[in-house]
């Protein structure tokens, strides 16, 4: 059986501090998701940085149902660089964006094979170099990949959830990873993101979040039930 979550009162959430609010967040968060990880199935670090470019405004249930395929014609960063460019398009269709996509995975794939050996970079700079990377595709590559906490992966469901808990004051994902960086120790912070998107898949949602079976509503000053009164 799991440690009991005990509420904070009103008067205790608003005494403590931005960090300590963050640190007690996830602290719950590993209590509630223990097992969370990377939702994305790949074998190898290209495989996840494509995984991860199709995931874009696409979820990850739909990138795993074509990334079979994909993977089965085309395994490594050789193949999809000379793939043919149509065909790729139509295996990838269904993710959304289908043609900027393919476009994207063809050309990173042609610079890790002519620049980095065939190899994906594990170093942040290198990476946003790749067409079609930014911050939050290189943070999940290097951290499931190699094993290295660069930064804060911020997707939509750690944006949304980040801004109401009010841990950011920011809209602009780079502005709030860097919050997020000073609020969080470096171990945490891609799994902090994990967490924070298991619990908006299935409590914290866009549009009508439970916060009456949220654990995390009394430390949540937009969450919309009473709390315990101090």
């Amino acid at each position: 059986m799991g440690t009991k979550i005990i509420p904070v009162s009103v008067t205790t959430r608003k005494s403590l501090s931005k960090k300590q609010r963050a640190i007690e967040v996830l602290a719950r968060l590993k209590r509630l998701y223990p097992d969370a990880t990377c939702s994305l199935n790949y074998s190898t670090p290209v495989q996840l940085l494509v995984a991860t470019i199709l995931s874009a405004q696409c979820t990850d249930e739909r990138v795993n149902k074509v990334t079979p395929a994909l993977f089965g014609k085309f395994p490594d960063a050789e193949s999809l660089a000379i793939a043919d460019l149509v065909e790729l398009e139509s295996l990838v269709r269904s993710t959304g964006f289908y043609r900027n996509k393919a476009k994207n995975i063809q050309a990173a794939c042609r610079m890790i094979v002519t620049e980095f050996n065939s190899v994906v970079p594990n170093q942040m700079e290198q990476l946003l170099k790749l067409p079609g990377v930014a911050r939050k595709t290189a943070n999940v590559v290097l951290a499931h990949a190699y094993g290295i906490n660069a930064g804060v992966t911020v997707d939509t469901h750690v944006k949304r959830l980040c801004e109401r808990l009010s841990l950011t004051e920011h809209t602009d994902p780079v502005r709030i990873e860097q919050d997020l960086m000073g609020l969080l120790p470096q171990p945490d912070w891609e799994n902090w993101s994990i967490r924070l998107i298991y619990h908006g898949r299935a409590i914290c949602k866009a549009r009508s979040p439970v916060c009456v079976a949220c654990e995390l509503a009394d430390l949540c000053p937009a969450a919309n039930q009473p709390v315990v009164v101090g």
